[in-house]
């Protein structure tokens, strides 16, 4: 027998984006086109639930390209890589498929033009992420220096005289971001800045969405995995917008029904890599346990769309 009455607010838009989706099908036309396996460097996108179905088609994933057989056909995450591996890829003349965000390659594009420039680039972002460790490999190891927080902003020495230039990691709180760009342009006024947001589309939309429903809601869950950055930073955003408590959950698996049980208001979102399947599961087990009232809120319509690479499509 259901037990309380409950409301239940889906904030629109959530889950895949379009770089995901794009590097989903990227691996299966991949696997189409050339059998399995096929090889993936790191995992596509950061969810178990994408990563194993895709491996239960013929993905394999590894850590290095020295895991690749020199014949096997290998794709590039969705995060984007360092310029030494793909020269290595093409000096082993791999068949290389690169799944990046195309959102991150314009990040990569502009730190290599700073570069050019002869600008240091002080990379917003944070240390480990695969998308960081691509886009600070675009340019020398003395090119760039990674800013995780205002205290790096306020406290970085970057090298005398040098000219400065800012880029960020696609997948930060925007917030956050916009505070740490402030106290860089505040001790460096003439510090340039990227041609257009480095934030992506998708981040940007699920925070605000996110956030227009935060403040109504006693518990807000967002499904995603420990690794993956924008659902971690729809968590902070939830909480700093007024939810009595927000919580990560990979999947109707993980809910926390004691902390359930203690909110009437609930809210639920997914980050860029959670497929909507799991928001749909989360959904029903919710509403098998309790009487709810669901809801989905917001205006946002998205229908940006990547194409796939032409070593697939030619």
């Amino acid at each position: 027998m259901k037990s309380d009455q409950k409301t239940l607010k889906i904030a629109a838009p959530r889950g895949f984006c379009a770089g995901v989706d794009r590097a989903v099908r990227i691996v299966e036309v991949a696997l189409e086109k050339y059998g399995a396996p096929v090889y993936v460097r790191h995992e596509i996108v950061h969810n178990k639930t994408v990563v194993d179905s895709l491996a239960a088609k013929g993905a394999i994933f590894v850590d290095e390209l020295d895991q690749v057989p020199e014949d096997a056909p290998v794709v590039f995450s969705a995060h984007g890589v360092a310029r030494a591996v793909v020269t290595e890829a093409a000096r082993r003349n791999m068949i290389a498929v690169d799944a990046t965000c195309p959102l991150v390659t314009k990040v990569h594009i502009e730190t290599r033009r700073h570069a050019a420039q002869k600008r240091h680039i002080l990379l917003i972002g944070h240390a480990g992420h695969p998308e960081v460790e691509g886009t600070m490999g675009q340019v020398a190891p003395d090119e760039v220096t990674l800013i995780e927080t205002v205290e790096d902003a306020n406290r970085v020495t970057p090298p005398d005289g040098a000219a400065l230039a800012f880029a960020t990691q696609t997948t930060l709180s925007v917030d956050d971001t916009a505070a740490i760009i402030s106290a860089l342009q505040f001790r460096f006024p003439e510090i340039t800045g990227p041609r257009g947001e480095d934030i992506c589309y998708a981040t940007t939309n699920r925070q605000k969405a996110v956030k227009d429903i935060a403040a109504e809601v006693d518990l807000m869950l967002v499904i995603g995995a420990e690794n993956s950055s924008n659902s971690k930073r729809l968590v902070e955003v939830a909480l700093a917008a007024g939810a009595g408590a927000s919580m990560l959950i990979a999947d109707k698996e993980a809910i926390d029904w004691r902390q359930l049980a203690q909110a009437k208001h609930i809210g639920l979102s997914a980050g860029a890599s959670a497929p909507e399947s799991l928001v749909e599961e989360v959904v029903e087990a919710i509403c098998q346990r309790y009487d709810i009232d669901v809801s989905e809120v917001g205006s946002i319509k998205e229908s940006m769309n990547f194409k796939l690479p032409t070593v697939l499509t030619s």
